[in-house]
């Protein structure tokens, strides 16, 4: 199934500990390119966080943010640091003593003082078991969810992919139902050409010529190659395996094969069915920029 290289997704879980909160941005890349952010308490897992993306997501940009939000009343307590306190008391005294000979009493120290010293007080650790443990769960939820919507995308590019192929099919059947249309009038404006000018010509000389200017204009193996390409393309859009790269390829091929179609054109219907050609395949090579 294609899928499209562009999706969104957001998934909670809620515990005891609060509420965590993934959300997926994915847009079209060359590549993988995952970027990871997640609390300070779960930056260990980020290596692990993106290898369960990349198990999922084969190519394209993807943002993913993970968010957590204590639950009401249950935020992590404030321990305080006993042995960083009586040192800190003990080299405040030490200070106080000194800068009284200058400052007299305005040099105390408040208990709050101390307690606004980095490191006094620290919040107390969560369970990171758990809390690591519900994260990834969560983000195997939300990587469900992008993978549905990036399905969901590129059933939708792989419609408008299918209905171009029908229309360059056609355009292609009527080219071919042409090509013997083509030579009678090639013969009929070379005999009149020539009866205008009132002289009988060399009939072998005369084939020669016209099997020259058939052999330039002819068209028939562009047409083949086209309607070969069209089963290429309908063929990768059936596989179950990423297909952007190999449809990029050949819509590269799409256009070699208009552009030759369109220097060997004789007549203006062909010229006309060639620039459609190149409006049909430029519509599918921007929709292919965007498949996984």
């Amino acid at each position: 199934m294609i899928r499209s290289m562009t999706g969104f997704a957001r998934r909670e879980r809620s515990a005891t500990f609060g509420t965590l909160a993934w959300e997926l941005k994915s847009v079209n890349h060359r590549y993988l390119e995952v970027a990871v952010r997640s609390p300070e308490e779960l930056r260990f897992l980020e290596g692990e966080f993106r290898q369960q993306i990349s198990a999922v997501v084969r190519r394209g940009k993807l943002d993913a943010v993970l968010q957590l939000r204590p639950a009401h009343g249950t935020a992590a307590g404030l321990e305080l640091d006993v042995a960083v306190l009586d040192e800190l008391v003990a080299r405040a005294g030490d200070a106080v003593s000194r800068a009284r000979h200058v400052l007299g009493d305005l040099a105390a120290v408040t208990p709050i003082e101390l307690l606004r010293w980095p490191g006094v007080l620290k919040e107390s650790e969560r369970d990171a078991g758990s809390l690591g443990q519900a994260a990834r769960a969560t983000l195997d939820d939300a990587l469900a969810a992008l993978a549905e919507s990036r399905s969901s995308e590129g059933a939708r590019i792989a419609g408008m992919l299918e209905s171009r192929c029908q229309q360059l099919a056609d355009l292609v059947a009527t080219l071919q139902r042409r090509v013997p249309e083509l030579e009678s009038a090639l013969r009929a404006r070379l005999n009149d050409r020539l009866a205008s000018l009132g002289s009988e010509p060399n009939r072998e000389r005369l084939e020669q010529e016209i099997a020259l200017l058939l052999t330039r204009m002819d068209v028939s193996e562009e047409l083949e190659r086209l309607l070969s390409h069209i089963t290429e393309v309908r063929a990768a859009l059936a596989s179950g395996e990423p297909a952007g790269r190999r449809l990029d390829f050949l819509m590269q091929e799409f256009n070699r094969e208009a552009n030759t179609l369109s220097s060997k054109s004789q007549d203006t219907e062909t010229t006309r069915a060639a620039v459609t050609m190149k409006v049909l395949i430029e519509q599918m090579r921007e929709q292919v920029q965007n498949i996984e």
